[in-house]
């Protein structure tokens, strides 16, 4: 496995400095915002496309600090039932998609998107729940006449462009959401379409990160986030799981974005990470600093830390004793 940061937390240095920054502390690999909700701050794609040498100097930044790109990100909803939000975080994939293939990537990290609950909706509508009846009417409209047929196109939008691995990050809010959500698209689309695993949106579920890595297997599992979830089981006692309050409100909140060893503790995450070699995924851990608690700084230097301890970076060996 190799240790990787997204870079999107560290805007307001350019990319050189936070190159720099990152390989100074042993990073190997970076994923990069190219549009959507991560952004564009570090690299924008209008400013390479149809631009050789601009991709050559990105290339020669990257060697120079012993830099690999894990993934190109693009989070957004290509879905929204609103034609102009849903063009422009379209014309975001396709641009990161034509961006990934100059650079030589094959994953693109976003997310399924959700549509309206029907033609006439205007904006999204994520259902939880298969009663009453309307909820499975919305479902069957969203799966099989917007999302399967979308993925279909960008599946092959994507393969034209080299770009084999689009990894969705499973998220509350957006079709794929969970292990089942993301299988189901899979087997409907093919295996192009993956799993970006961020355990910090399954935790808050209910479910063990190591337990919906063996359902994926290895696979189905494109790219990893490291990033956690600290559970208030005070407020979920009281409140549940399910909160629109907004995140700072952590006093009251039934959970929290952590950075990876303040929510699960260190022998969840070795079960995570050794899972995950398990069932054959030897990729990157690439840290998604979301922790209120830290600053910037602080917190991906302790997630490097964490990861550092408890990560397997060289080959498995023989069993000599078996």
């Amino acid at each position: 496995m190799k240790l990787g940061v997204l870079t999107v937390p560290l805007y307001d240095r350019s990319l050189e400095e936070a190159l720099a920054w990152l390989h100074a502390r042993g990073v190997q690999m970076v994923e990069i915002g190219n549009g959507g909700f991560p952004g564009n701050t570090h690299v924008n794609p209008d400013n390479y496309l149809g631009k050789p040498e601009k991709i050559e100097e990105l290339k020669d930044l990257l060697k120079k600090y012993e830099l690999q790109i894990s993934a190109l990100s693009c989070h957004g909803n290509c879905v929204h039932p609103n034609p102009e939000v849903a063009a422009k975080f379209q014309s975001d994939f396709e641009k990161t998609v034509q961006m990934a293939q100059l650079l030589g990537v094959d994953t693109v990290v976003t997310f399924s998107g959700c549509p309206g609950g029907s033609p006439e909706d205007k904006v999204p509508n994520w259902v939880t729940c298969s009663w009453p009846p309307d909820f499975t009417d919305i479902l069957e409209y969203q799966w099989n006449e917007v999302l399967i047929p979308y993925w279909k196109n960008a599946v092959a939008f994507a393969n034209a462009h080299g770009v084999k691995k689009i990894a969705l990050e499973m998220h509350p809010g957006f079709c794929v959401y969970n292990t089942a959500s993301l299988l189901r698209l899979r087997e409907a689309v093919g295996d192009t379409i993956g799993a970006n695993f961020d355990p910090s949106h399954l935790i808050w579920q209910g479910m063990d990160p190591a337990e919906a890595v063996r359902m994926l297997g290895g696979k189905a599992i494109h790219h990893v986030h490291a990033k956690d979830t600290y559970l208030d089981t005070a407020n979920i006692r009281k409140t549940g799981v399910l909160s629109t309050g907004h995140y700072s409100d952590v006093l009251n909140r039934p959970w929290t974005f952590r950075t990876v060893g303040y929510g699960l503790d260190t022998a969840k995450w070795k079960e995570f990470v050794s899972m995950l070699r398990m069932v054959g995924y030897d990729g990157v851990l690439s840290i998604e600093h979301e922790d209120m608690f830290m600053s910037v700084e602080e917190g991906l230097e302790k997630a490097i830390a964490f990861l550092k301890d408890i990560m397997s970076t060289q080959p498995m060996g023989e069993m000599w004793w078996a």
